[in-house]
């Protein structure tokens, strides 16, 4: 999430309108709900917010017996640099795909027990083998989509990052940024740039790009973006697709779009963090979420891509065939998935968005 964007247990504003979503669990043999005799039936859980199904954690406690404990984090800075001083005791964590790859290199995470996680069959081919972890030996995938722009029909209808980076008069004080590096990436993107550009010259013209077009810009949104439009307080985000989805069910007015240039494909994943205190409970609650029925229950709640393509005959048909969440391969293919490209590279990104923000 790499987004990112905005997740959680705890059920908020947003999801209100979701409704309840029942989860009926076909469990299958025993073995993979086993719980080891030496540890005792608890997990700890940290998750974006507002990301999982209304009663997942409550369904996984009454089918194992495993007590959850579940925190929130608001960003993959925030994850990072929490357990980057010492695991504080968590067991399962949701990071994105590029901070996996450097969670791998800060050796932060357990290689998994691919046996103790047999739902694993499940998981489509093209998520079976990333870049950013291969063979899967760290991660499991979660959750994937596409960050672009949400509007308000009514108002404009956006094709290219143009109308958000060089924007028109009518939209002056009726844009919001996400408030991190994506932004910056997003730029990158616009300029014909890669948004993995490891070149200086190339992150400080995006910089400038943004810091030119911010007298349009009412906030830069600490992924809320998606609660400003839906208000009417915006008429343009830079955002997550789920997010936009959200609030589309609440106002057909909202639309969202990957622009012509293409955009990030980002997955968030699961992990076990080194020092995890209960990592066979930790395998088992992994291997529950890709579950089925239970993947497709927290994906048609949480309106973000499933990579179980089990789980894809649970979910509606109208969420199946929508596009800004099952996304046409014409538009994937010029979208980019962010890498992990080292901590100085990583710092320009830091750094250019600081001088953003301050200009």
């Amino acid at each position: 999430m790499s987004g990112r964007a905005l997740r959680g247990w705890t059920v908020t504003s947003r999801r209100r309108f979701l409704g309840g979503v029942a989860v009926a669990v076909a469990i299958g043999s025993s073995s993979r709900l086993s719980v080891a005799a030496e540890e005792e039936k608890k997990v700890n859980v940290y998750n974006w917010d507002t990301y999982i199904g209304e009663t997942t954690i409550e369904d996984f406690t009454a089918a194992t017996g495993i007590e959850v404990r579940y925190d929130l984090f608001a960003s993959n800075e925030e994850l990072f640099a929490k357990l980057r001083e010492g695991n504080p005791g968590y067991d399962v964590i949701f990071p994105s795909n590029n901070y996996v790859e450097r969670m791998i290199a800060a050796d932060m995470l357990v290689a998994l027990d691919h046996e103790r996680i047999p739902n694993l069959a499940h998981i489509d081919p093209l998520f079976a083998d990333p870049q950013f972890d291969r063979g899967r030996r760290y991660s499991v995938p979660y959750m994937w989509g596409t960050m672009g722009i949400g509007y308000r029909r009514s108002k404009v209808e956006p094709k290219s990052w143009k109308v958000v980076f060089e924007p028109e008069e009518s939209l002056r004080g009726r844009i919001a940024y996400l408030n991190d590096v994506t932004v910056i990436q997003m730029a990158l993107k616009y300029l014909g740039y890669s948004l993995n550009s490891r070149n200086p010259a190339e992150i400080d013209k995006a910089a400038e790009l943004i810091i030119r077009a911010k007298p349009y810009v009412k906030a830069f949104a600490p992924d809320t973006g998606q609660d400003l439009l839906l208000s009417g307080e915006v008429d343009l985000v830079t955002e997550w697709n789920g997010d936009i989805l959200q609030v589309m069910l609440e106002d057909e007015d909202l639309g969202y779009v990957v622009p012509e240039e293409g955009s990030i494909l980002w997955e968030d994943t699961m992990c076990i963090p080194k020092g995890a205190p209960h990592p066979q409970n930790a395998h088992t609650f992994i291997n529950y979420i890709l579950t089925p029925e239970v993947h497709a229950s927290i994906a048609e709640f949480i309106k973000y891509a499933c990579p179980n393509r089990t789980a894809l005959q649970y979910l509606p048909v109208e969420d199946r065939e929508n596009p800004a969440i099952y996304p046409p391969r014409e538009v994937l293919e010029k979208c980019e998935v962010t890498v992990y490209k080292g901590e100085e590279v990583e710092s320009l990104y830091d750094r250019a968005l600081t001088r953003v923000l301050a200009a």
